[in-house]
């Protein structure tokens, strides 16, 4: 990660899927809207959602264990304003000797982003989104860690968005977004400063016609589609694609497939369940070519 001996330094947890409902979408989330989690993946998306809302997401993943919270309050005349932690921890390390014996010391290296959010419509089709957020790395050592010693770097970013919708009942949804605009994460030095992975995402969400196609009134469906690319990076983008299904609005089920150019592409499943103002999600990814054990995400969503 180009941090001198930090395990788990730099700003590479921001590519991590944060929140079930997008990840069992294949991560295909730039154009979704209407939920607290749209603070992770586009901001504008926040300007749908029907009331103010709390969520809880969590995943555990080879790596680490990640937690996210957050808070949006909803104004029918100001906008959608809100605020979320996401932290990841990479749970505590022995440092052994090379030749193997009694462990020396032991660290504890975390990441943490903290964010600030607005987002409010214009008009009827389109929504705007801005994120600010704070970026930590942090690694706490106890006992003789040699060069792993107690580190802290911190740095500021913004991610912004737009969001336009057509169609009736907004079918139709595109969605683009710019994320991790800000400096460096520079733990020891200038040289070493990690660079935050930029990236530019352009999206599309399309409901389904079921009813056309003489399906039950009951049931609704949407496909998702993302590319994403690193900002002035040349090469292959990557592409991302989900299903949902959903019945009376309470039960969901869906799937995706991140083609990735990385281990960690695969496809995904979920499920939720909505009853009254809770929602609860949970999602599955399947490494397609990797090692990794496969993660599990977990979310809880309380309208307010």
């Amino acid at each position: 990660m180009g941090q001198g001996g930090a395990v788990a330094g730099g700003a590479a947890f921001l590519l991590l899927p944060v929140g079930a409902r997008a990840t069992a979408l294949g991560q295909a989330a730039t154009a979704d809207a209407g939920t607290s989690e749209s603070v992770y993946w586009n901001p504008a998306g926040l300007a749908e959602l029907p009331s103010s809302e709390f969520g809880v997401q969590y995943s555990a993943t080879f790596a680490s264990k990640n937690t996210a919270l957050s808070f949006f309050a909803v104004s029918r005349r100001l906008g959608t304003v809100g605020v979320a932690a996401y932290l990841v921890d990479y749970d505590t390390q022995d440092l052994v000797p090379p030749g193997g014996g009694i462990p020396t010391g032991r660290i504890a290296p975390k990441n943490l982003e903290l964010l600030a959010s607005y987002a409010t419509g214009i008009g009827s089709a389109v929504s705007l989104g801005v994120s600010y957020k704070l970026i930590q790395f942090r690694q706490d050592c106890q006992g003789n860690c040699g060069a792993l010693r107690d580190a802290t770097g911190t740095t500021h970013a913004v991610d912004v968005g737009v969001q336009v919708a057509v169609g009736p009942e907004d079918a139709f949804r595109v969605g683009v977004t710019l994320q991790h605009v800000g400096f460096a994460l520079q733990v020891e030095n200038r040289d070493q400063a990690d660079p935050l992975p930029t990236r530019i995402g352009l999206g599309a969400a399309y409901r389904l016609p079921l009813q056309m196609m003489g399906a039950a009134p009951d049931v609704d469906a949407r496909i998702m589609v993302d590319v994403q690319n690193g900002l002035g990076e040349a090469g292959t983008a990557d592409a991302r694609m989900g299903l949902e299904v959903g019945y009376q609005g309470i039960a969901y089920l869906r799937a995706g497939y991140a083609f990735l150019d990385a281990g960690t592409a695969g496809p995904s499943l979920g499920i939720g369940l909505r009853i009254e103002r809770v929602s609860i999600d949970f999602a599955r990814v399947f490494y397609g070519a990797s090692a990794f054990d496969d993660p599990t995400y977990i979310g809880l969503r309380i309208g307010l």
